[in-house]
Order: structure tokens, then C-alpha cells, then sequence
């Protein structure tokens, strides 16, 4: 249950994407998220000693992280936001279909493929309105999203597969992937000079949120459920990100809500469900622990291959909307 609440805080966070980014759009992409993913990192200060990780693993947290961004940001530069947005969107469902080849011992059921494609067509509706149009013309910024969502989907997992390590480092992925963004937006500031921006107190209080929330404390989040959680559940429920992200521009930012996102919240909430029938079967066996053979029917941690809290011993093993184009979708 624990995995599920942090993975629910996480949805919650990545939720606010949108409304924040919208606030920065003016600004370019590679900086408004250098900025605000060192910001996240500076959120891990407390716990810099967690920090000191293998190179790789390294490797992996900011690949995961600056990766994903660069390609999405890139994406958007070749290809129409709306399918930018929807196919980078595919992490989700990623993540349920390749946890198998990460954990075999992990097999996927009916309900896990149903629930993920339930999810995918809901979030599809949200994303897109109802409007979509893949044009070849656009293939390479639809390659570079696939590509973003094959990263964010690929970190997620092998944060748990590779040799355990504490959450406290993600602060460290941040800030490299931060000063990495940075990096790139003071490159193409030098190949293409134009006039000094501008970052007004507006600015930087949007900044500051993202840095805070979505694309900070999230990560620390997400990182927590992933290890202590099945990523085939977590998955499923991921794709209520862009549903709560429509429901807070709503709420907050003065959109409609229109029949056919209601329509694709319907098909969200039912993705989540069928997707975590996992839970109720696994919260029915443990009242009744005597129908199993006085065992949890395997629910056990090695059954998800999860990782141990850092030294403790591991078990063998037998991933919006397009209101904010530039950074909306992390994983978000």
C-alpha cells in the first residue's frame, strides 16, 4: 500500500505540470528546465550523502532523467505538440509491457494489458481532444518521443533491477540533469545570439514550483513506489497523470471540461482499476491467508523483484497534457 500512496503523491505532483509550465512557456525549454530540474535537486541537499553512487548508476539516473527531457524537448521541434505529447505518453504502458523482459520472474495478465490500454486510449482522448493526425513529414520528432518514452519507461525499471541505492540520490540526477540542460541552452545561446532574457519574479515563483513539485519532489516520489512497489500496478496508474492534469486546468486554470474528456476519464479511472485488480486479489488472500495454504498466494517482495531498503540483501530476479508543450509530459 505504501507503494501505491507515494506512486498516488507523484501523479498528484506531476498533475500541476501543466498549469506551472504554462506559466514559463515564454522562456526557453532547455532552461526553464535546467533551472527547475537544479532547483529539484537542491530539494535532495538534505540527504547530499546519498549521493556518492556507482558511475553507473549514475549513468542511469541521469540518463533517465536529463534524457527523457532533451529528447522530448527535441521531439517538440519536429512534430505537432498534440503527438509529441501522445506518443511520449506510451511510458506507461511501456512500463507494464517490459517489466517481464526486466523481471522475469514478473508475468503479465490479461488485466494488466487491459488496464494499460484502457489507460492509453483515455489518456489519447485527454491529449489529443479528439483531434490527431500523424504525418510522415514529422516522423523524426515522432521517432525522438518514442525514444523520450522508451527512456522515462527504461529508468523507471532498471532503478530497481540495477545494485540498490538510496532515494536521497535522486537529488544528484536532478542537479546533474539540471546543469546538463543548462549546459545545452547556453550552447545554443552562443550558435544563435539574440537579446539578454528576461526572468521576471513571475518567472522565477514558477520556477521555483516546478523545482519544488513536479520536477523535484516527484522524482524522489516515484523513485520510493518504483522500489517498493509492481511496476505492472504502477504503470496502469500513471495514466491517471493526464487526467488529473485536465481536471486542475479546470479547476484552476479556467478550461472547460468537455463530454470527451469526461468520456476519457471514465476510461482512465477503469484502466487504473482493471490494471490493479492485483491489489484487491492480494488484499482478499491476506484476509482469507488460509485458502492459500496459509501463505499470501506468493505476494511476497521477490514476487516483483523489489529492492531492499540499501543494506539490506537483494532478492534474486527470477514511464500531461499539451496545454504547455515544452515541459509537459514528464513523466509527467
Amino acid at each position: 500500500m505504501a507503494a501505491i500512496l507515494l506512486s498516488l503523491a507523484t501523479i498528484l505532483l506531476w498533475s500541476t505540470l501543466a498549469l506551472l509550465s504554462a506559466g514559463v512557456s515564454h522562456l526557453p525549454a532547455f532552461l526553464s528546465a535546467g533551472v527547475a530540474l537544479c532547483l529539484g535537486g537542491l530539494v535532495g541537499l538534505a540527504r547530499v550523502r546519498d549521493w556518492r553512487v556507482p558511475a553507473s548508476t549514475l549513468a542511469v539516473g541521469v540518463g533517465g532523467i536529463f534524457g527523457y527531457h532533451a529528447l522530448f524537448f527535441l521531439a517538440l521541434r519536429h512534430a505537432p505538440a498534440v503527438e509529441v505529447n501522445l506518443l511520449q505518453y506510451l511510458w506507461p504502458l511501456l512500463i507494464v509491457l517490459l517489466t517481464p523482459l526486466f523481471f522475469p520472474a514478473s508475468r503479465l495478465g490479461g488485466h494488466h494489458l487491459a488496464g494499460a490500454a484502457l489507460g492509453l486510449g483515455g489518456a489519447a482522448m485527454v491529449i489529443s481532444g479528439g483531434r490527431l493526425s500523424l504525418d510522415l513529414a514529422h516522423l523524426p520528432g515522432y521517432l525522438l518521443a518514442l525514444a523520450a518514452a522508451l527512456a522515462w519507461s527504461s529508468y523507471s525499471l532498471l532503478t530497481k533491477r540495477i545494485r540498490p541505492f538510496p532515494t536521497g540520490a535522486v537529488g544528484g540526477f536532478c542537479l546533474a540533469s539540471g546543469l546538463l540542460s543548462l549546459g545545452i541552452h547556453a550552447l545554443e545561446r552562443l550558435a544563435h545570439p539574440a537579446a539578454p532574457l528576461a526572468i521576471s519574479a513571475h518567472d522565477w515563483l514558477y520556477l521555483v514550483l516546478l523545482g519544488l513539485g513536479p520536477m523535484g519532489l516527484a522524482f524522489f516520489t516515484w523513485d520510493a513506489a518504483l522500489k517498493r512497489g509492481d511496476p505492472r500496478v504502477i504503470g496502469a496508474l500513471a495514466y491517471l497523470t493526464p487526467l488529473l492534469s485536465t481536471l486542475v486546468l479546470v479547476s484552476v486554470g479556467g478550461r472547460r471540461l468537455s463530454p470527451l474528456a469526461g468520456a476519457a476519464m471514465a476510461l482512465i479511472i477503469a484502466g487504473a482499476v482493471v490494471g490493479s485488480l492485483d491489489l484487491f486479489r492480494r488484499a482478499d488472500s491476506d484476509q482469507h491467508p488460509g485458502d492459500a495454504g496459509g501463505q499470501g498466494v506468493g505476494h511476497g517482495p521477490g514476487q516483483h523483484g523489489l529492492h531492499p531498503e540499501p543494506g539490506q540483501v537483494a532478492p534474486a530476479f527470477g514511464g500531461q497534457g499539451a496545454d504547455a508543450a515544452h515541459l509537459d509530459g514528464d513523466a509527467g
